[in-house]
């Protein structure tokens, strides 16, 4: 039994950091990297605004706007991802590019690919998730997704003066978890 209990732990362990690999910026030079992180952020803007239109005028208006893409496995109890993204401060012109780990427990089996968009309503909201950049939350979802074929339940949420909005790119999931997820910014890329 507890060899058993052992392999399945490491089996979980090896999914996760392979999974985790899955979403890191990989090689390449700080341009190419930051390029990357502006192209992702650029398909996922052109989504989310053919998606629900009036997120383009939000986000415009806002006082900033943050874009992420994140990877994450749920095996069982466990739940971890990792991605990265940029903050983009409208009054200034600023690009902070961060990364995001998250992880937590629950009940679910999946992986999934999934990019998140937050409008900052605030400059001090903005500044305070640049600075703090740490939630904790529930999650739960389903996610059947491949290319343009499937679906998935998409959510919209509201922290303080920030407004969350996920899409799933693909994946297979059905999860429910309470999980942390801390965003830090990227020494490398800024």
């Amino acid at each position: 039994m507890k060899l058993h209990v052992r392999a399945v732990k490491m089996g979980v362990l090896m999914s996760v950091l392979m999974f985790v690999g899955c979403a890191s910026m990989g090689d390449g030079t700080v341009a190419e990297k930051r390029q990357a992180i502006l192209d992702m952020q650029a398909n996922a803007l052109s989504r989310l605004y053919v998606e629900k239109p009036d997120t383009q005028s939000q986000v415009r208006d806002a006082a900033g706007y943050a874009v992420f893409t994140n990877a994450n496995i749920n095996v069982i109890f466990f739940a971890a991802g990792t991605g990265y993204g940029v903050v983009n401060n409208n009054n200034t012109g600023t690009k902070t590019y961060m990364n995001m780990a998250e992880g937590g427990v629950g009940l679910g089996l999946g992986a999934k690919d999934y990019r998140i968009v937050m409008v900052f309503h605030t400059q001090q909201a903005m500044r305070h998730f640049i600075e703090n950049g740490w939630t904790v939350g529930g999650n739960a979802d389903a996610a059947a997704k491949a290319g343009n074929k499937g679906a998935s339940a998409q959510g919209e949420g509201y922290i303080g003066n920030v407004t969350v909005y996920t899409m799933t790119e693909s994946g297979l999931a059905l999860q429910a978890t309470v999980k942390g997820t801390k965003f830090w910014v990227d020494k490398e890329l800024n």
